[in-house]
């Protein structure tokens, strides 16, 4: 059994914790919580019979022995120090989005955890929809031809009541706005399935919220094959969450995938019509409980397998670095009002930084 114990227990935790937890994952299982506000580590230590605590020291003190990975789920301006903080315990890790705020902290999680000789994974759990991986399978056998565009829209609605819920949210330096939380996800698969951006121009604005960064925001993505790309994305969609969704156009197929967390084909067309293509959009619908999909239980059966030895695909901290890049190239972007190229040379926006 690979052992799990989980570093922050706010609102994506009950997501680690049901799969780990409940047995969704075969060879895993849920060793330990924690949180420093100990009454949220003692709501899951109780509900899942596992020890609960309020420091990392402590609960390596404890059960360091007992402990293969641990999964921060603290919020985002923390993921740095928290994981650097892990790695003095040779423990792997597990981060989920954005993996870090800034490029400097991401690169010091990579470099620590290199030296440390410990696996870093960073938890992108869209790839493993499966419309996502069908339309993946299209892009690597050239179904598409020259590609021509690709959209996403996120469409979703956080309201004040959301943002009150801890003094963190909507911060620059702990949370960012929509293009860092929300859409950080979105902007991965556009890069991971498009390829390199070479620049981004964006706008953005604070619609209906009382937070310090951005509600909505439209970015314009160019690729190095030439495509572009549209970002528009937002939490203030009212009154209820409409969609999470990507389109990719070529000169010769259509893919769309909408639903609200990209997990429902909606559009499978190319010119050159294979078996089996008649039957893409009923055999790849998916309806998931919930924003986060059923993507989770698939990547951390690759974790399991990955540190199993095991033949698996996982994304890494150079992955999820990639996606950070593209995110801070948007918000110099949207900051200096200028077009920013890729690679950034250095991180100036106000992302992950105290005022």
């Amino acid at each position: 059994m690979i052992r799990f114990a989980l570093l922050g227990c706010g609102r994506i935790a009950n997501k680690h914790a049901s799969i780990l937890g409940g047995g969704q994952v075969p060879e895993a299982k849920l060793s330990a919580v924690c949180d420093t506000d100990l009454s949220r580590a003692k709501k899951y230590g109780e509900k899942y019979g596992v020890p609960y605590f309020d420091n990392l020291q402590q609960m390596m003190n404890s059960l360091g022995d007992e402990i293969d990975v641990v999964n921060v789920l603290t919020p985002s301006g923390s993921h740095a120090q928290d994981c650097l903080q892990v790695v003095k315990y040779k423990k792997h890790i597990v981060v989920e989005k954005p993996m870090a705020l800034t490029l400097d902290d991401a690169d010091k999680i990579i470099a620590a955890c290199k030296l440390a000789k410990i696996k870093l994974f960073v938890v992108k759990q869209n790839r493993y929809n499966l419309p996502v991986l069908k339309l993946k399978e299209a892009m690597q056998q050239g179904r598409f031809g020259k590609l021509v565009t690709a959209a996403v829209r996120v469409r979703w609605c956080r309201d004040q009541e959301y943002y009150n819920l801890d003094d963190w949210r909507g911060t620059w330096a702990m949370d960012g706005g929509v293009f860092a939380n929300q859409a950080s996800h979105h902007v991965d698969l556009m890069e991971w399935l498009m390829g390199d951006v070479v620049s981004v121009y964006a706008k953005s604005i604070t619609a209906l919220v009382d937070i310090e960064t951005e509600d909505t925001g439209v970015a314009i993505l160019k690729f190095k094959s030439g495509a572009l790309g549209i970002i528009e994305a937002t939490t203030a969609t009212r009154p209820k969450d409409l969609e999470g969704s990507i389109s990719i156009l070529g000169e010769k197929g259509s893919v769309e995938i909408g639903g609200f967390a990209v997990n429902e084909m909606k559009l499978w067309s190319f010119d050159d019509v294979r078996d089996g293509d008649d039957g893409v959009l009923e055999r790849y619908k998916e309806n998931p409980p919930n924003i986060y999909g059923f993507g989770h239980v698939r990547y951390l059966e690759h974790v399991v397998a990955d540190l199993k030895s095991k033949d698996s695909v996982i994304v890494n901290g150079e992955d999820g670095r990639k996606s950070l890049e593209v995110i801070a190239a948007i918000y110099e972007s949207i900051e200096t009002g200028k077009e920013v190229f890729l690679p950034l040379a250095s991180q100036n926006c106000r992302l992950g930084k105290s005022a």
